[in-house]
């Protein structure tokens, strides 16, 4: 520890650039101390008195030098594969894509992982929006109905 510190007091009265060749010896000085923390935690305590911050940031190059590697965290064994989710779970609005957008006042929607289309329109007696789920076969209707509309979302897929 008494070289570390002569090596401190001599890197408060060093010009730029004797720096490097102190960090150097600081850094051999600190690896010889044999317990590392001892060593960065002399290190961290003489920073403090240092006059300036860019003294400061030459000793903190030093504790990065000195500062051992942390032991890589042991991987965790992979899971196996999750099991399916249902496709018929209800669904937030995070889960949907809006693929048909009609400003009269009807969207399209189609689920991200299933095969479930939904529809939302203004309740003609609250004037809410309201979404329902559509069958396999009023979405075939719909799709034929609405195929030359301008309305479809490109690039969501709705209108093929």
């Amino acid at each position: 520890m008494e070289s570390l510190e002569s090596l401190i007091a001599q890197l408060k009265d060093a010009s730029f650039a004797e720096r490097e060749a102190l960090k150097a010896q600081l850094v051999e000085a600190a690896n010889a101390v044999g317990d590392a923390t001892r060593a960065i935690d002399f290190l961290e305590n003489a920073k403090r008195s240092l006059p300036s911050l860019e003294l400061r940031w030459e000793v903190d190059e030093v504790i990065e030098a000195v500062t051992p590697e942390p032991e890589p965290e042991p991987e965790e064994p992979e899971e196996e594969e999750e099991a399916p989710a249902d496709p018929n779970a209800p669904l937030s609005s995070a889960d949907l894509d809006l693929v048909y957008d009609d400003p009269r006042g009807l969207l399209l929607h189609k689920a991200k992982k299933a095969d479930r289309w939904f529809a939302t329109q203004r309740n003609p007696q609250t004037g809410q929006p309201q979404t329902f789920e559509l069958h396999p076969d009023e979405v075939t209707q719909l799709k034929q109905q609405l195929s030359g509309s301008p309305y479809w979302v490109l690039g969501a897929g709705g209108a093929a």
